[in-house]
């Protein structure tokens, strides 16, 4: 049975995508992850001694995990099993392991075992993995988007070398760009980019390959020939393609504490256009609005303090009206907060004065509450709670000196920033009474 593809007629068995038909062959047309398989990069080495042992692969999708690890399978000549974790279960694992055992016990010849989206798989079907490679039956790649040290557990994480992959420089996107338009099946159907839709094509991939290729092929397809049968692909077809971004955004994964991060740091950073960046594209990705007013309410009181006290003021308001609207309007409350913590001047003399009064609390010590700062209200006169505390409201300036600290620490050092500075100056000025 035929069907017709953008690349000409090919049996229904091979009627495949063309990002998977356009997938590298050899290492040489590999592009990307340079820091792993550049010359004397660790992969290179180990693919070129044949001495590869189970591993896992980690980094975002498309950045050329599944690629590698075919090419892998080629380089070595070992019998290869394919395995998806969301459709396989632990009788699937058994029978690809048994296999594994007695290939090397009767041929004298390893089994790769691949094992896609490895981070769906329980702890259950992950410990059956542990003997085979522990003994070597098999060699074992594990590809995941997730970071393995969060799903993967320590047992057979131990027995695996780690490797990250990082998302496709705009470089190395341009590159296989480049290889698909002088791939012979394009070139045969005549089709061309200018370098306008080129960028814009790279740009709206976002490190993904995959997505690149899917996007070229639908871009490709939806192109009209002209009169000499030439298909010119324009930003029309580009932006055709795409449709509506799709944002890598998951947030049961590492990518929630990424961007929740790069959020707080731009806030910490006093740079309000990158803090509304992050938080839109977390909003725009579905992430829930009052988590980010937590957040917020945090990095008012942690990075700002006392420089300004508003922005707290600022930051609980915001959580309560964010309650009560909810989204979309909940994005201008959101925005408002963030841009004032953003701009607002920062110290963190609060934050540091409780962990190293927590740090006294555990190290230093141990006090004693002094009698004259204890509760008077049952024991002053048989236990002389209370007596000689000196009320500061009956002297001048509403203050007067008295030790309330028994071997006195000093844990907070206002800085020179906004609000604080004016209560540096007054602590300043008190202390001074005490000599």
């Amino acid at each position: 049975m035929e069907t017709d593809t953008l690349f000409g007629r090919q049996d229904l068995n091979l009627d495949s995508p063309l990002a998977w038909r356009l997938a590298p062959k050899t290492l040489e047309e590999f592009f990307g992850q340079r820091h792993l398989l550049g010359p004397a990069k660790i992969l290179s080495q180990i693919i070129s001694n044949q001495k590869f042992s189970s591993s896992v692969f980690f980094g975002p999708p498309g950045c050329g995990k599944t690629a590698l690890a075919r090419l892998i399978a080629r380089q070595l000549d070992m019998e290869t099993i394919f395995l998806n974790a969301v459709s396989s279960g632990v009788a699937d694992l058994k029978k690809a392991l048994d296999l594994g055992k007695e290939m090397r016990s009767f041929q004298n010849k390893r089994v790769l075992l691949i094992i896609d989206e490895i981070h769906h798989f329980n702890r259950t079907q992950q410990d059956v993995l542990l003997p085979a490679t522990e003994k070597g039956d098999v060699v074992l790649i594990g590809l995941t988007t997730e970071n393995p040290a969060f799903y993967i557990n320590s047992a057979l994480l131990s027995r695996l070398a780690v490797f990250e992959f990082k998302p496709l420089s705009e470089d190395d996107l341009k590159k296989i760009l480049k290889a698909a338009l002088e791939h012979p099946e394009t070139k045969a159907l005549k089709i061309s980019m200018d370098e306008e839709s080129q960028k814009r094509l790279i740009k709206a991939s976002s490190g993904d390959a995959r997505k690149l290729i899917n996007a070229f092929e639908r871009a490709a397809l939806s192109s009209t020939a002209g009169p000499l049968g030439e298909r010119v692909i324009g930003l029309n077809e580009i932006e055709a393609s795409f449709q509506k971004r799709v944002l890598r955004y998951d947030k049961k994964s590492d990518d929630h504490y990424d961007h929740i991060s790069a959020f707080i740091k731009s806030l910490r950073g006093s740079d309000p256009d990158a803090a509304l960046y992050w938080m839109a594209k977390m909003l725009k990705a579905g992430e829930d609005p009052r988590f980010i007013a937590r957040r917020l309410l945090i990095c008012a009181s942690e990075d700002v303090g006392n420089a300004d006290f508003r922005a707290l003021l600022i930051a609980n308001a915001a959580f309560e009206a964010v309650e009560k609207v909810g989204m979309p309007e909940a994005r201008i409350i959101l925005s408002q907060a963030a841009t004032y913590i953003a701009s607002a001047p920062k110290s963190n003399a609060s934050y540091l004065a409780m962990e190293a009064a927590l740090e006294e609390v555990e190290k230093g010590p141990h006090r004693e509450v002094p009698d004259f700062l204890r509760d008077s209200n049952l024991d002053s006169k048989t236990r002389g709670h209370g007596v000689g505390y000196k009320y500061p409201h009956d002297y001048p300036g509403h203050y007067v000196f008295q030790e309330y600290l028994p071997q006195p620490v000093r844990f907070y050092h206002p800085s020179d920033q906004g609000d604080e500075k004016r209560i540096s100056e007054r602590l300043k000025d008190l202390r001074g009474k005490n000599k």
